[in-house]
């Protein structure tokens, strides 16, 4: 056996030499997962310049130097990137959401921040919750921005809501929605602080595969404001 059996870490084989390097590769993958808290769970790709020690939970489709490493902890140790798998029971905070994910078989917002409710199960435990996500975005520069609040796969979206924080500079008004349908729940929506949107979906829309949610500029393009977004969804589970 050359790995521990939780975290992965490597053993020291007898009379190995440079000892050092094992030990530190084993130190360092622990100091990655011990209170874990990744920067954010929308990214596919790698960053250009990430900060050493950097983690982040590698969204759907992953490419580049991330490619095929979906839902994985994707740590820059030492100038690279080291993918760690997750186990079930494993915890994450995330940063740019300010929320707690809970890992089995698949990242799912745990207690606290964004509470899940248990509507349903079977003898055989498939599930059926309903749950709520919010995330307040800085708005950059630009004629629209994807957020950080991603409907995950195989949610069905009931709405998103969403207030303005600090006033929207730049653009005249704003829409809320997706990439296929940028105004799918508002548009026209103030700029100032306060303005609200309750975008309730007409027919509950189902999402197959991690989609952000798109804040998209009227008139001239953005140039700053925050914005606090949340979404409403239901998810189904398998049953065991």
């Amino acid at each position: 056996m050359s790995e521990t059996t939780h975290l992965g870490l490597p053993y020291l084989a007898a009379a190995q030499a440079q000892k050092h390097v094992t030990v530190n590769e084993a130190l360092a993958r622990l100091d990655a997962l011990t209170h874990l808290a990744v920067l954010s769970r929308a990214l596919s790709v790698p960053p250009a310049e990430p900060e050493e020690g950097a983690r982040y939970i590698v969204s759907t489709p992953a490419s580049g130097a991330w490619e095929g490493e979906e839902e994985k902890i994707a740590a820059f140790l030492g100038g690279a990137w080291s993918f760690i798998a997750p186990r079930a029971g494993f915890r994450a905070y995330v940063a740019d959401e300010a929320l707690e994910l809970l890992y089995d078989g698949g990242w799912t917002v745990a207690g606290g921040g964004a509470p899940m409710g248990l509507l349903g199960e079977s003898a055989s435990g498939a599930g059926f919750t309903a749950s709520v996500a919010e995330v307040e975005h800085t708005i950059t520069a630009g004629a629209s921005n994807d957020t950080a609040l991603l409907i995950p796969d195989r949610a069905v979206v009931i709405g998103v809501t969403g207030k303005v924080s600090d006033a929207i500079t730049g653009a005249s008004s704003w829409s809320l929605g997706v990439a296929a349908d940028p105004q799918r729940y508002g548009n026209g929506i103030g700029v100032m602080a306060d303005s609200t949107v309750v975008g309730v979906s007409g027919t509950p829309v189902a999402y197959y595969g991690a989609t952000p949610i798109r804040v998209t500029a009227g008139g001239p393009d953005f140039t700053g404001g925050k914005i606090k977004l949340a979404l409403h969804y239901f998810e189904v589970g398998l049953p065991g």
